[in-house]
C-alpha cells in the first residue's frame, strides 16, 4: 500500500512519540506546578562548649577551650540550594526588606557567622555585604537576594550561644512562582544527573526519528519548498513597542526572498494608521503599506482591514531609587490623576512624583488608558520632564515619542514613572517592573492561562483594503502568521495569534 511508505512510518512513529512526550510533559507540568524552589537543610549542629547539653561528653583544645563566653556555644552549618528547575534572581524575593532570607535560630544568640561556596561560583559574595543586607541581630540571621542559577548553592557556618543543639532551625522568605522549604539528601554535596535515563532514551529516538525522516525527504525530492516570496517594496509604519519584531522579520524575509525591500518606519500606532489611510486615498488600489497597531484601529478609517498578529503585554516602570515593587489599581489610576504628588503618600521616599508618558500617536498609551486606567491621562505639563511649565499642574507630566525615550529618561530621574512594552523594559538598567494588584506581566503566564494581568493588547496588522494575493504585502503577512515569523514573535516575548492558545485569545480579546 501507498501509505505503508518509509517516509510515512517515521514520520507517524515520531508523531507517536512527540505526543506521548507532550503527555507526560503536560502531567509533570500539572503535578510540580512551582518551577523556582530554594531547598535548605541543616548540616551540622555540634556543641563547642561544656555547658551544652548535648547528650554527649564534650572534649575541647585550644580556642575552644580558652575563649570567654564559649561555654553554651555551638556551631550550626547551614546550606541553602536552587534545587528547582529554573533560576533565581534578585526580583524573585518576594520579601519587602532588602534581604531576601531570614533564619531563625530559636533559642540561640548568634555571634559570628562565615559565608562559603563551592568552586566556580565565587560570584556569589559579592552579594554578601551589609549593603544588600546581610546582618544579624540576637537569634535572626538576615541573608541578601542571592542570585542563584539551577543547582547553585551556598553555605552559612554560624556560630550561637545560649542554647542546646537540635533546636528548630528554620528559614523563612518566599519566592514569586516558588516556594521555600526544607529538604533531605544523604548526600548533601552530590548533584542529581542533568537528564535522568529515560529523558536520555526518549531525546536519542527522536533524534533517529527526526534525522531519518530528514535523509528520506532530501533524497526523494531536492526540490525547494513553496513559501510564496514576492518582489517589490513594503513599508511597515506604525507601533514603536512592536517595530523590533518587524525589523527582524523584514531582514529575514528579506533573506529568504530575492528581490524583496521592506522598510520598518515606526511613528507609534495611531500615526501609522493614518498614514496608511492617506496612502490608501492618494493610490489607485492597495498601497504597499502595513500599520501596525497596539489594539485596534481608531474610528473613520472602514477600508482599513485587520489581521491578529500577537499578544504584547506590557508594564508600568519606576526609576530604580524607588523602593515600590507593586501598585494597586486605585493608586495608579491616583497617580495620573495627579491626586498623588509624592511618593511618601505610597509609603516610599519624599521625593517628587514624576510622570513620563507616551504621545497622543501611542498605542502603548492608548492600551494604558484602555485597559489601566479606563480614562484619559491628564494634560502634559513639562517638555523637560523635570520641571513645570504649567504652575498650576498638580504634577510634572511629560510626552515622548518613543518607548526607548521613556525607558532612558525614568532610568535617568529619581522618582519618575513611565510604560514600556514587558521585552523591551526586561533588564533595562536604572529601573525596575511594577506588579498590578500583585499579578505580574508574563507572557508565559498569559500563555498558561494563570494571568489576570490587565496591561495587555492584540498587536494589529492594518491594510488599506485586500491586498492582491501575488503582492509582497500578502505574503509578508503570510510569513509574519507562520512558521519563522511566529519563532521570532515569541523571542521578541509576544504571544503569537497563530498558536492555539493565541488563537484563543486573540479571539475573545
Amino acid at each position: 500500500m501507498e501509505w505503508l511508505s518509509a517516509e510515512n512510518i517515521v514520520a507517524v512513529g515520531t508523531a507517536v512519540i512527540g505526543v506521548v512526550v507532550s503527555a507526560v510533559m503536560v502531567w509533570y507540568e500539572r503535578r510540580v506546578p512551582r518551577r523556582k524552589r530554594i531547598g535548605y537543610r541543616v548540616q551540622m549542629d555540634n556543641p563547642i562548649g561544656d555547658d551544652v547539653r548535648s547528650g554527649r561528653a564534650n572534649v575541647r583544645l585550644g580556642l575552644f577551650d580558652e575563649t570567654p563566653g564559649m561555654t553554651d556555644a555551638t556551631l550550626v552549618l547551614l546550606r541553602i540550594e536552587n534545587d528547582g528547575s529554573q533560576s533565581i534572581a534578585g526580583d524573585d524575593y518576594t520579601s519587602r526588606e532588602r534581604h531576601g532570607l531570614t533564619a531563625v535560630f530559636t533559642d540561640r544568640t548568634i555571634r559570628g557567622v562565615s559565608v562559603t561556596q563551592p568552586p566556580g561560583t565565587e560570584h556569589l559574595m559579592d552579594h554578601f555585604t551589609p549593603a544588600a543586607g546581610l546582618s544579624y541581630e540576637d537569634g535572626v540571621l538576615r541573608i541578601p537576594r542571592v542570585p542563584l542559577n539551577r543547582g547553585e548553592h551556598f553555605k552559612l557556618l554560624v556560630l550561637l550561644s545560649g542554647g542546646d543543639v537540635g533546636r528548630e532551625i528554620r528559614l523563612i522568605g518566599g519566592l514569586r512562582d516558588g516556594e521555600v522549604s526544607p529538604n533531605r539528601s544523604t548526600t548533601p554535596d552530590d548533584q542529581p544527573p542533568l537528564f535522568s535515563r529515560a529523558a536520555r532514551l526518549i531525546t536519542v529516538l527522536l533524534t533517529v526519528c527526526v534525522v531519518t525522516l530528514a535523509l528520506i525527504v532530501v533524497l526523494r525530492d531536492d526540490s525547494p519548498s513553496p513559501m510564496g516570496c514576492e518582489k517589490g517594496t513594503l513599508t511597515v509604519t506604525g507601533s514603536t513597542a512592536f517595530a523590533p519584531v518587524m525589523s527582524e522579520l523584514a531582514k529575514k524575509y528579506e533573506q529568504d526572498c530575492e528581490g524583496a525591500d521592506i522598510v520598518v518606519d515606526a511613528h507609534g500606532s495611531t500615526a501609522g494608521v493614518r498614514e496608511l489611510g492617506e496612502a490608501g486615498k492618494s493610490s489607485k488600489g492597495a498601497p504597499p503599506v502595513i500599520a501596525l497597531s497596539d489594539g485596534p484601529k481608531p474610528s473613520g478609517f472602514p477600508q482599513l482591514r485587520e489581521s491578529r498578529v500577537a499578544v504584547s503585554v506590557f508594564v508600568l516602570v519606576v526609576n530604580d531609587d524607588l523602593p515600590v515593587r507593586n501598585l494597586s489599581l486605585a493608586d495608579v489610576r491616583r497617580l495620573y490623576l495627579g491626586e498623588i504628588k509624592n511618593w511618601k503618600q505610597l509609603g516610599g521616599p519624599d521625593r517628587p512624583v514624576l510622570l513620563v508618558s507616551r504621545d497622543a500617536n501611542s498605542g502603548t498609551r492608548q492600551v494604558f488608558q484602555r485597559r489601566v486606567l479606563g480614562r484619559g491621562e491628564i494634560a502634559n505639563s513639562s517638555l523637560d520632564c523635570v520641571h513645570k511649565d504649567d504652575a498650576t499642574a498638580p504634577v510634572v507630566r511629560c510626552e515622548l515619542d518613543s518607548t526607548g525615550q521613556v525607558l532612558s529618561t525614568v532610568a535617568g530621574l529619581p522618582g519618575a514613572i513611565g510604560y514600556s512594552e514587558l521585552n523591551l523594559a526586561t533588564g533595562y538598567r536604572g529601573l525596575h517592573q511594577l506588579t498590578l494588584d500583585g499579578h505580574t506581566a508574563s507572557v508565559e503566564d498569559l500563555e498558561h492561562g494563570t494571568s489576570s494581568y490587565p496591561y495587555r493588547e492584540i498587536e494589529y496588522a492594518y491594510t488599506y483594503g485586500q491586498p492582491p494575493a501575488d503582492s509582497l504585502a500578502s505574503s509578508f503577512l503570510t510569513y509574519i502568521s507562520r512558521g519563522n515569523g511566529q519563532d521570532v514573535i515569541r523571542t521578541h516575548g509576544h504571544l503569537p495569534c497563530g498558536t492555539p492558545v493565541g488563537l484563543k485569545i486573540c479571539g475573545t480579546n
